[in-house]
């Protein structure tokens, strides 16, 4: 019998850079993946994962707002969240660490730290 790997949503408005993430980490999670805040929020009140990969710039809802959501939200305020941004000041970090994020990678990032990033957060879900 095989171990289930575990879930992640990703959560990214541009297509090639989401395509990237799910391809990168498909080799040991089982990734899903939306493209906006709203899409977000249905897929984890649905069906929680045990990461959430989330851009901050998103369509609609941003990805600060999906993440203040989520933490008021019992069923989902324990899910581990990686931030993605392009902004990457000392007030992006700090703002997206105080809304909920477990940790935070300003983009572009190496896929070797999305991928270590990812597995100590999934460990810990």
């Amino acid at each position: 019998m095989t171990e289930a790997r575990p879930r992640v949503l990703v959560v990214e408005d541009e297509q090639p850079l989401r395509e990237l993430i799910v391809l990168t980490l498909s080799e040991e999670f089982d990734c899903e993946e939306v493209a906006d805040g709203e899409a977000a929020l249905e897929r984890l009140r649905a069906s929680p994962p045990e990461l959430l990969v989330l851009d901050s710039m998103l369509p609609g809802r941003s990805g600060i707002d999906v993440l203040r959501e989520m933490r008021a939200d019992p069923q989902l305020r324990e899910v581990p969240v990686l931030m993605l941004s392009a902004w990457q000041s000392s007030e992006d970090i700090d703002g997206a660490i105080e809304a909920g994020a477990n940790s935070f990678l300003g983009k572009p990032f190496r896929v070797e730290e999305l991928v270590s990033v990812a597995h100590e957060l999934a460990e810990h879900a």
